[in-house]
Formats: C-alpha cells, sequence, structure tokens
C-alpha cells in the first residue's frame, strides 16, 4: 500500500503546477471582469434569492438573467465597434447621437398608417419595411465613414472628429424627427428588440452574429493582426505595407454601423425614436464596457469577449443597484465607484505597487 502513494517530488510537482495555473488565470486579461461579473450576481442573489431563476411562458424563456442579457444588447452591439477602435488608438464618442439618428431614420420611414386590409383596419409601415432598416443602416454607416475620413484622412485626433458628430448628430437626429417622439406602429418591426426566437430574446441573436462573424475575422484572417499592429504603432505599420488609413477608415465605418443595429434594437424595443434622449451617454458606458473587459485605450491587443463581458458587468451593476433600491440620485456615483475600482484592480502599475508592498511587509516579518 506504501508503494502506492504519490512521493514527496510528486506532490511539490502538483502543487507547483496548481500555482502556475493560478498564477497563470490570475494573469489572464478576463480573470477580474469574470470575478467581477461573479460577485456582482451574488449580490443580486442576496437581494433576490430568485435571481438564477429562469421559467417558460408562451415559450419564451424568462427570468432576470435574460432581462440583463437583452438590455445589454444594444451596448454590447456597441462595444463591440468601439473596441476595435480602441485598438488602433482612437475613440469614438459619437455612437450614441448615431444610435439616435438610425432610430430617427428608421422610427420615420416605418411610422404607422391605418390601411383597410381584408375589411379590417391595420398599421401598415409607409416604408417597405427591409428598405427602412437599409437605410438606417446606410445612413449609420455613413455616420462611421465620416469620423474616419476625419481621422485617417484629414488627420484629426479621434476625440475631436468624433465630438463633431456627437454635437452635430444629436441635432440631426432632432432634425429628422422635427424635434418630437416619432411613434412606431407597425408590429413586424417589434420583432427586432421585442421579438423571441427559440425562446429567447431575438436582439441576443443579432448579438451573437455580429460576435461570430467579428470572431471569424479577427481569428482566421490577418485582420485581427493587421489591427494590433496599428494600435501598437502606426507609423511601423505603414513601413511594413499596411494601409493604415484604409483600416481606420474601415474600422469607423464598422462602430458606426454597429451603433445603427444598436440604434434599431433601441427604436423597437421602445417602439419609437427620441432623437434628443436615444442613445445619451451611450458612447460613455460603450468605453466604460471595453475597458472593464481588458481592451488597453493605449491601443493594440483587444478582447472582443472582454467586452462583451464588460458591457454585462454594467447592466448587472445597474440591475443590482435598483434591487438594493438605492435613490436614482446615487446611481451613478456608485456606478463610477465600482468601474472605478475595477479598472484599478486591473491596472499593471496598481498590481506593481501592491506586490513591492507585500514584499516589503514580507521582509519586515521576516527580520528579528
Amino acid at each position: 500500500m506504501m508503494a502506492n502513494l504519490p512521493s514527496a517530488g510528486t506532490v511539490q510537482a502538483e502543487a507547483n503546477g496548481v500555482k502556475a495555473l493560478a498564477a497563470a488565470a490570475l494573469r489572464h486579461r478576463l480573470f477580474w471582469p469574470c470575478v467581477t461579473l461573479f460577485l456582482l450576481a451574488m449580490v443580486n442573489v442576496a437581494f433576490n434569492p430568485n435571481f438564477f431563476h429562469l421559467e417558460i411562458k408562451s415559450g419564451h424563456l424568462y427570468g432576470s438573467v435574460v432581462d440583463i442579457l437583452n438590455r445589454a444588447a444594444p451596448l454590447m452591439l456597441v462595444a463591440m465597434g468601439m473596441t476595435l477602435v480602441i485598438a488602433t488608438r482612437g475613440i469614438d464618442i459619437s455612437v450614441g447621437a448615431v444610435v439616435a439618428i438610425s432610430g430617427a431614420v428608421a422610427a420615420s420611414l416605418i411610422g404607422g398608417a391605418l390601411e383597410m386590409q381584408n375589411g379590417v383596419q391595420v398599421y401598415a409601415s409607409k416604408t417597405p419595411l427591409l428598405l427602412a432598416l437599409a437605410a438606417a443602416l446606410g445612413v449609420s454607416l455613413l455616420c462611421g465613414l465620416w469620423n474616419g475620413v476625419l481621422v485617417a484622412g484629414a488627420g484629426m485626433q479621434a476625440i475631436i472628429a468624433t465630438l463633431i458628430l456627437m454635437v452635430a448628430g444629436r441635432g440631426v437626429a432632432q432634425l429628422i424627427s422635427d424635434g418630437q417622439i416619432i411613434t412606431i406602429y407597425y408590429e413586424p418591426f417589434f420583432f427586432i428588440g421585442g421579438g423571441f426566437l427559440f425562446g429567447l430574446p431575438f436582439a441576443l441573436f443579432i448579438v451573437l452574429g455580429v460576435f461570430l462573424l467579428l470572431l471569424v475575422l479577427m481569428r482566421h484572417t490577418a485582420l485581427g493582426l493587421f489591427i494590433q499592429a496599428v494600435g501598437i504603432n502606426p507609423a511601423a505599420a505603414r513601413f511594413a505595407g499596411l494601409n493604415a488609413r484604409a483600416l481606420i477608415l474601415c474600422v469607423y465605418a464598422f462602430c458606426g454601423l454597429c451603433a445603427g443595429i444598436a440604434g434599431l434594437v433601441i427604436a423597437s424595443n421602445v417602439k419609437g425614436a427620441d432623437g434628443n434622449n436615444a442613445g445619451m451617454l451611450l458612447e460613455l458606458d460603450a468605453i466604460l464596457a471595453v475597458t472593464l473587459g481588458g481592451t488597453s485605450l493605449a491601443g493594440g491587443k483587444f478582447s472582443l469577449l472582454g467586452s462583451l463581458i464588460g458591457a454585462l458587468i454594467i447592466q448587472t451593476l445597474t440591475y443590482a443597484i435598483y434591487s438594493m433600491g438605492v435613490a436614482p440620485e446615487v446611481n451613478l456615483v456608485v456606478k463610477a465607484a465600482v468601474v472605478f475600482t475595477v479598472c484599478l484592480i486591473q491596472s499593471d502599475t496598481t498590481r506593481a505597487v501592491v506586490v513591492d508592498l507585500l514584499r516589503r511587509a514580507r521582509r519586515k516579518g521576516v527580520q528579528p
């Protein structure tokens, strides 16, 4: 029986292996975002024991988790586009305005006039639905191209270039909607943000489709490597033969397209378009989601999955704040404090300072 016992060397090797795995997990960029999301889920469980409870009603899956995923869909869409922009050392603070423009274009084209069909009055779209959706996404794509032209073509700083559209775009959205909230009555449009497919919200399938498309492009083509190269050193990328300007232009265009899709989801969900408030501060949440997901604002390496986790962190935090009954005036303060803490934990400089303090404390404890 003694022969079956592991030797001391084997035990030590296994212990070293466990320590190595633990160290690798701690260094992984998604470790702290996942831990943060888990802790926020536990906070929600503490205030709502049925937080993870799921039930099926009329063939649809309902529950707090499904609700968080559904409400985070627009932010996840915008965050994926923002991830690529930030990876190229850029930033886009106009996505909220593009969301408003997209919703306003779709709402103004769809509307919902009463028509007689088979002797029954029903609401019909003023414009064919597919044409209205294409127009909204086309305008969003043009907005992204405009930002890309200013950044890559005119050489403007990204924050200034997108600030122009951030301000002007909100006015454009109000001009399209004539300063009014446009109500949409056409029911097929509601499926985008409020419909279900295979029991799950349809908006989640839109997010999944965009994510899988990007995953294929980033992992199975050289596009991901090109984006990282431009983000790490644009000058070196140009000398290596990369068309950095064309790449940056395409990245901003894609970010605008993602914002346009998010605008359609939001407009469909609320059954209307508000040029003044739609997408308000969404650009800030998107930037926070990207940074919480481990992507550095300095450009270079990025994580699409991390950005999705960051968006879920923000939405789960919002859900937790409402569950705890925190006053609305305090919501933004609590949200900022949590985000600040998570970003501080993720900082390499902060980790280095903590490790140095621990080493000094150990040395003082060993000294007689």
